[in-house]
């Protein structure tokens, strides 16, 4: 199997929104996107499929010098192989990476977030960057750096994705002992993390919860008008691809808030067809 093979592969299985996006870009974006996605992948997986935290330090830890390895010149993994070749015309730094490393590992530090700052420092890690450096595949020219607004607008963006993931995964990360949801704003809205630990239905789903999850889920909706509204209509068409992620994750906020927040034991998602019909009307809407 090639290194481009293989990313491939790694982003087909993963089911995920970004995927469909990808699907509307050019021969090399579509490359460089896909193998950037895989590596956020094996990196993320490293921390939610190792049950032992020591292993997982230590696989971070190797992935970090294969970071190294990849810059110098010398990658081994397929996933740098593959991402490699793009690095310098998208701009990919290798600092950029390593921040999303950084951010795979305050989970492993901590299972719970303090306050909201303490949850944008952690989306700005596992979702911001991403954001930024998924900006810079779909639009950079001959390797140039993004502008100010645009890179601001990945990163709220970047933000907004982050937060409905959390937001639909309340349950499953529940179930691996973790709590994105502000510790502050818990006893705010007097929601016991014990409740949220156990998982249960219908006695999880009080008004409490209800009234916590509407507050973040208002949260969500205003970084994603605040993203829109930073980002240069002359970059719209280029920026095309994170409009349909947009697009895709604004209507999955919308179908959670819709079922009452129903999210402790199960986890809502979006057909694949109406994913793929999501990401079309965005792509023909930003021609």
């Amino acid at each position: 199997m090639t290194p481009e093979q293989y990313v491939q592969d790694k982003a087909a299985r993963s089911g995920s929104s970004f995927y469909y996006a990808f699907l509307f870009l050019p021969p090399a974006r579509r490359a460089a996107i896909t193998a950037f996605y895989a590596f956020c992948r094996e990196v993320d997986d490293v921390v939610d499929e190792v049950a032992d935290p020591g292993v997982a330090a230590t696989k971070l830890a190797w992935w970090r010098q294969e970071l190294a390895r990849a810059y110098a010149g010398q990658p081994q993994h397929p996933v740098l192989k593959a991402l490699m070749p793009h690095a310098a015309a998208f701009n990919i730094r290798a600092e950029q990476l390593a921040l999303i490393i950084d951010g795979c590992e305050m989970d492993l530090r901590q299972n719970r977030v303090l306050d909201e700052a303490g949850l944008f420092q952690y989306c700005h890690l596992v979702a911001g960057v991403v954001g930024e450096v998924s900006a810079s595949i779909f639009g950079c020219v001959d390797g140039q750096p993004l502008g100010e607004a645009t890179r601001a607008y990945a990163h709220r963006l970047g933000r907004a994705l982050q937060l409905t993931n959390i937001l639909r995964d309340v349950g499953e990360d529940a179930r691996r002992g973790r709590i994105y949801l502000p510790v502050n704003e818990l006893q705010r809205f007097e929601v016991k993390a014990h409740e949220l630990l156990k998982r249960e239905a219908p006695w999880g789903y009080s008004d409490r919860f209800q009234a916590l999850m509407r507050f973040q889920a208002g949260r969500a909706q205003a970084c994603y008008d605040e993203a829109l509204a930073l980002l240069p209509a002359e970059e719209r068409r280029a920026q095309r691809p994170g409009l349909m992620m947009a697009a895709i994750y604004r209507r999955l906020l919308g179908e959670i808030e819709r079922g009452g927040f129903q999210v402790l034991h199960q986890r809502i998602a979006l057909t694949p067809l109406r994913k793929l019909w999501i990401a079309w009307r965005t792509h023909r809407q930003t021609r």
